[in-house]
């Protein structure tokens, strides 16, 4: 009666894991959907891996089984010995030839997409006044947020990355501190991002990011990379190329952009007396800031890459930011109250280029 009962646990907690996996799927998140063409060819490699794999276990365990029920004791006796084939040179031969056939048919496309998605010889090309052709960005992994820098343009941000559609976006990846990995799952990925050395690949984005559940695409650091690793997220608005230059345009419009520490708005105030040596809040410049640049802190998705964007949120991350983000390098940093920290979190959301 026991077993019975172990046996319907089972089975009762194997169908609850089914149906919190089949979540699993969001179009802003998972790579089995992928809305790239990288990720696409990513997804049908997988899914020919998995197909032969399938077979081989299948076949396998069909051989197993014939075994299994054609000389069991009870139906050939209980001295019957099989017969023997070792050092048979059919089978090994079969054993030997068809293991290397499938591993051909798996590394021929594998190879290919592997030097595929590594050539980045575009990213050089220049047209009839010398500008590059190709859109770069800049990646820099800190801990724990990412700067995403716009060489051509001439302007960087920080946590939410931008780019357009139905084209290659080149993207120069590289750590400030320790190895991160750069991944956005639903569009492709992923790659290292080292202190060391430079990595280059390129992604598509086949579709706007608008009508998603919440209006972006989910990046992740997929390298384990100290204890807020989980916490270090970014997000992706893909727009049609229009819009993308529209929020180029805004961005650089932003030049110049700052806080004065003699306004009368004690948010205001109080991020040029207390942040402002490590936050930027013009779009236009380059990489390599303190903290995140702020800019478009008004337009973001999210707090800190995973808190809800309100100014509680962010009022409570100013106050506390090691208690969301343990190992954080703003841990310390400010020394503001709660009515300031409130007062800096109302005008972080007045910073926009969007609205």
């Amino acid at each position: 009666m026991m077993k019975g009962l172990k046996k319907w646990r089972l089975f009762s907690l194997l169908a609850v894991m089914t149906v919190f996996l089949a979540a699993c799927g969001e179009e802003h998140l998972s790579t089995l959907r992928p809305s790239g063409a990288v990720g696409k060819e990513q997804l049908n490699l997988l899914l020919l891996t998995t197909i032969i794999m399938t077979v081989v276990t299948i076949i396998v365990s069909v051989i197993y089984l014939l075994a299994f029920v054609k000389f069991r004791r009870s139906r050939v006796g209980e001295n019957v010995i099989p017969k023997q084939v070792e050092g048979s040179h059919t089978l090994e031969v079969i054993w030997t030839v068809i293991p290397i056939i499938l591993l051909i048919i798996i590394s021929v496309p594998v190879l290919i997409s592997t030097y595929k998605f590594a050539d980045v010889a575009a990213m050089e090309e220049v047209d009839e006044n010398g500008e590059k052709t190709a859109l770069t960005v800049n990646v820099t992994a800190k801990l724990y947020w990412w700067e995403f820098e716009y060489p051509n343009q001439g302007i960087v941000t920080a946590q939410e990355l931008v780019v357009p559609t139905d084209e290659k976006v080149y993207f120069n990846l590289i750590a400030a501190d320790v190895k991160h990995s750069f991944w956005i799952p639903a569009v492709g990925g992923k790659m290292d991002t080292n202190v060391d050395n430079l990595n280059k690949f390129y992604l598509e984005f086949d579709k706007t990011s608008e009508g998603l559940k919440e209006g972006v695409f989910f990046g992740k650091c997929a390298e384990l990379c100290g204890p807020s690793h989980a916490l270090m997220d970014f997000k992706v608005k893909a727009l049609d190329r229009p819009a993308f230059d529209a929020w180029v345009a805004a961005m650089k419009a932003t030049e110049g952009q700052t806080a004065s520490a003699d306004s009368t708005d004690l948010g205001e105030a109080t991020f040029a007396n207390s942040c402002l040596g490590c936050h930027a809040i013009s779009g236009v410049g380059v990489s390599g800031g303190m903290g995140p640049n702020l800019t478009t802190f008004g337009d973001r998705n999210r707090v800190a890459g995973f808190l809800e964007h309100t100014t509680e949120k962010t009022a409570a991350w100013i106050n506390d930011p090691e208690y969301y983000k343990p190992g954080n390098l703003m841990t310390g940093k400010y020394n503001v109250s709660e009515e300031e920290a409130q007062a800096i979190a109302e005008y972080l959301m007045t910073l926009s280029v969007e609205k």
